[in-house]
């Protein structure tokens, strides 16, 4: 008898895991080597190994900046503003979003707006926000809060528009309640749609708070990463963009694990090889 579709196949799950896991390892294992073997020789083609250190020289780099005090305070310093910034776009760019799909009103007046502001990269705000806001760190969770936030109004608003109409007009042919309505369509139906951008977000958010950093900041991975090149301390450089890189991945990572929890009524087929 053939399994239910969808339903994981005995003893293979783990072993098409395990195969994966191995690929993607040496994937990124023949990448390293390759690095290591082109500037340990100071090969110069195309491109030009001879300036760029080995991976084992930013590795070295990396476990000096680990027996630091600073290099915490710099990754602290940018997860608080990631952190702030992401909060509050999430806090104000879904109901916004949803607002957005469900009133016409709200569409021809807060859309109009949005639709202007949408096209201006948040990075290019950094001198407004240096003029605006009384601080450099209000400036940018600003600019975080901005790069965030549009990705998550455009997914949801998205989101809210492709729901199908039957599902909100049999649950008030039931007798439900608007509030109905928006507690059990609304809310479940945008949620893979809402992710996805939380996950789009994120990832810009992160874009332009490790730029703004570099302009404007005190303190944080991309103010350090900038110092570490006008110092010409190249490992430096590729210490915080790795520590970028690994927070980025983090952060992201944890956006869709919380998806996933909170989609689990969705239907999910085996991925193919």
């Amino acid at each position: 008898m053939a399994a239910p579709a969808g339903s994981a196949r005995p003893g293979g799950g783990s072993a098409v895991s395990v195969s994966r896991w191995a690929l993607r390892l040496a994937t990124v294992a023949a990448v390293v080597v390759l690095w290591q073997v082109l500037a340990a020789n100071n090969v110069v083609a195309w491109l030009h190994f001879d300036t760029v250190p080995s991976p084992l020289e930013v590795l070295s780099a990396w476990g000096d900046r680990f027996g630091t005090q600073q290099y915490y305070l710099d990754v602290g310093q940018s997860l608080i503003r990631i952190g702030i910034g992401f909060a509050l776009a999430t806090a104000v760019g879904v109901p916004l979003g949803i607002a957005l799909g469900r009133s016409r009103v709200a569409g021809d007046t807060l859309g109009t707006l949005t639709e202007l502001a949408r096209p201006i990269p948040a990075i290019a705000l950094v001198p407004i926000a240096i003029l605006v806001f009384p601080t450099d760190e209000a400036g940018m969770v600003f600019i975080t809060f901005l790069a965030a936030l549009f990705p998550i109004i455009v997914s949801t608003r998205h989101a809210v528009r492709a729901l199908p109409t039957i599902w909100e007009e049999s649950v008030l042919t039931m007798g439900g309640t608007r509030r109905d309505v928006t507690l059990r369509v609304i809310l479940p139906g945008i949620m893979p749609g809402v992710f996805g951008g939380l996950s789009v977000g994120i990832g810009v958010a992160w874009i332009c708070l490790i730029s703004a950093e570099m302009i404007s900041g005190r303190l944080g991975i991309g103010y350090q990463t900038w110092q570490s090149y006008t110092v010409v301390d190249y490992p430096g450089v590729f210490v915080g963009m790795f520590t970028i890189a690994a927070l980025g991945a983090a952060t992201s990572g944890a956006i869709e694990l919380c998806g996933r929890r909170m989609t689990r009524w969705l239907p999910r087929g085996e991925q193919k090889s």
